[in-house]
């Protein structure tokens, strides 16, 4: 029952990073590398619609950040052009729909904290017209455009170019991702939004008080856009200590039960084969913000393990009808209705 629920229902994963390791690659293997090593794990997971961000290491910041951010975005559509049977990068929510009715994974090209954009707003156009769809303005620290929820105790908002680069970004349909974003900033963005929003991988702060989760009230902020937040599989962020699936799904339910499941999507931020991949063996403890990177949930280091949730949900006796919201039906409904739409289409 499990397995035949999640292997008919579309699966959306809104953050992997997995555009990082294939540039760690020469760009004449990106799309075979892709196709073997990738493509199979999300084909097992069940993945439907794949978020791909361009996420920019702290050696290229700031002067190689552009170039970086432009290098990734030609890896996705090196990948898509590579692997046209299987993959697609879409750039509407027809295009989305076009590519899951036709047995294709639907990309899209994300932007995680554009620090290649710094305050030159009018470079979001041109990252819109390269295939950006979804991007966020900080990570942990400062940009020229937010501060990143690391720098909470600033008590920032947005910076006049954050603010021109929000309504740049609903002007063309560019999708506000507030995953990463200082609670301040958060708080900002939701005063200035007219278009739903989304936190493309960002647990529930009530259960675990860390700066990268989400308050009940930032979250009914963003449902209240009509937007989805979701939910981060990285354990630290889950809890403490205990980095198991049980932990997860009290998450994925604490925040269904704070806004609906309508509301409600899996951001997994699978993060072991990335830093496998980019992080030194020298450096395999590494510690960022006081947490080890490598907490994984067992049997959820990757995108193959996406059906452990659907076990999961049913086994606390969700309705199939919850579950399939919860593993993509909410996010492409999003996307389908708001990606690439301009504000003059309407809303």
């Amino acid at each position: 029952m499990p397995h035949e629920l999640h292997c008919r229902s579309v699966v959306a994963d809104t953050h992997n990073d997995l555009l990082c390791s294939v540039v760690a690659r020469p760009p004449d293997v990106w799309s075979h590398y892709f196709r073997d090593n990738w493509l199979p794990q999300l084909k097992a997971g069940g993945v439907n619609l794949q978020v791909l961000p361009a996420f920019i290491e702290d050696p290229y910041r700031p002067e190689g950040a552009l170039r970086r951010t432009l290098r990734m975005i030609e890896a996705g559509h090196r990948i898509a052009e590579g692997n046209p049977n299987d993959v697609s990068i879409c750039l509407t929510g027809t295009e989305v729909d076009s590519a899951v009715d036709a047995g294709k994974i639907a990309l899209i090209l994300a932007l995680e904290s554009a620090p290649g954009v710094g305050e030159d707003v009018e470079l979001l156009e041109t990252l819109h017209r390269l295939g950006i769809r979804v991007a966020s303005l900080a990570h942990f620290g400062r940009t020229a455009l937010a501060d990143g929820s690391g720098e909470d105790a600033t008590g920032s908002r947005l910076t006049r170019a954050g603010v021109r680069a929000v309504a740049e970004m609903e002007r063309m349909g560019m999708m506000f991702d507030v995953s990463h974003l200082g609670a301040s900033g958060v708080e900002h963005v939701l005063e200035l939004a007219t278009r739903p929003i989304i936190a493309t991988h960002s647990s529930a702060r009530a259960l675990r008080d860390h700066h990268r989760n989400l308050t009940d009230q930032q979250l009914r902020g963003i449902a209240a856009t009509g937007g989805v937040v979701c939910v981060n599989f990285l354990g630290s962020f889950l809890h403490p200590e205990e980095y198991t699936l049980e932990k997860l799904l009290d998450h994925i339910e604490h925040i269904a039960a704070v806004v609906g499941v309508e509301h409600v999507g899996l951001g997994p931020d699978f993060m072991e084969e990335v830093i496998a991949d980019t992080t030194p063996p020298c450096c395999e403890g590494i510690i960022v913000e006081g947490m080890p990177w490598r907490s994984y949930i067992p049997g959820l280091e990757g995108p193959a393990g996406l059906p452990l949730v659907t076990e999961g949900l049913l086994g606390r006796g969700w309705s199939n009808h919850e579950v399939t919201s919860v593993l993509g039906e909410s996010v492409l409904r999003l996307f389908r209705n708001e990606l690439g739409r301009p504000a003059s289409a309407g809303g």
